[in-house]
């Protein structure tokens, strides 16, 4: 019998849930996620919970809070001017609260998003924490193949 490894390669229906229990993601519904365990497509305490499941296993497990996606940190809530998301995006773009805006990644590859908490007249308060830190969560999961 074929278990999930450190690094296999997966096609699983999944559905993460947040603490309301309502949907964040669900694949149930629709093409099922192809993904490689151990390339941070999936969190890493939840890559912990698959490894040993077989193909056609279908369980269901809650993680605390803070276990999936880390503990809220303080120090990824950020003040940015205006002046400078018009001079580096959009010069007439317009922000509210609950907003996600992506960044581009220091590096210049890829990018990160923040959510705008609070606006004030020529600044913006981001928090760059993942919307689940310091949340619990339920992940359910169905195997469909391992390679």
């Amino acid at each position: 019998m074929i278990t999930i490894q450190e690094g296999s390669f997966l096609t699983l229906h999944y559905r993460l849930a947040g603490p309301d229990g309502a949907d964040v993601v669900n694949t149930f519904d629709g093409q099922p996620a192809t993904l490689s365990l151990g390339t941070g497509q999936l969190a890493p305490a939840i890559e912990q919970r698959l490894l040993g499941l077989a193909e056609g296993a279908h369980e269901t497990f809650s993680l605390p809070a803070g276990a999936a996606f880390g503990e809220r940190n303080p120090d990824m809530l950020q003040r940015v001017k205006l002046r400078l998301l018009h001079e580096m995006g959009d010069p007439d773009a317009t922000y509210a609260p609950g907003d996600v805006v992506e960044f581009p990644a220091p590096n210049g590859q890829g990018t990160y998003a923040g959510v705008v908490r609070e606006q004030g007249d020529d600044w913006l308060l981001f928090d760059f924490n993942h919307p689940l830190a310091g949340q619990p969560i339920t992940f359910e999961v169905r195997v469909i193949g391992i390679l």
